[in-house]
């Protein structure tokens, strides 16, 4: 997956489209990602006792009630934000050698007048 953990991302399509977020967390199996403040979903739950209580004597209880969660989003409706020309690119890959001779795969940006590495 082109999209990693701390990536900024511009939101492609959906209710939230064209607002940008930091991604929480990528599932590479499911191709999706969890991205901070986007695709917001009520979660409602019930308060429930808590299954190890600090205190001896009385039960701990977890509160309800209804709780804002970000949901999954697939991968296919976010575009990688460039940290260099902060504009929603797709994502290209590029093999530079590094100072000891060995070669590693680097991400950049895939804009005509960018071409910057997005890896720091």
């Amino acid at each position: 997956m082109k999209i990693r953990k701390g990536d900024t991302v511009q939101m492609a399509s959906g209710k939230d489209r064209g607002k940008r977020g930091s991604v929480l967390e990528a599932r590479p199996g499911e191709r999706r990602v969890i991205v901070e403040n986007l695709n917001i979903v009520k979660d409602h739950r019930r308060p429930r006792p808590m299954k190890n209580p600090s205190r001896m004597g009385q039960a701990q209880v977890q509160p309800g009630g209804i709780f804002d969660l970000a949901a999954a989003v697939p991968v296919s409706n976010v575009m990688l934000v460039c940290p260099v020309c902060q504009r929603a690119t797709r994502v290209g890959y590029s093999v530079r050698e590094t100072k000891e001779g060995a070669t590693t795969k680097v991400r950049i940006c895939k804009r005509a007048d960018c071409g910057e590495v997005v890896d720091r």
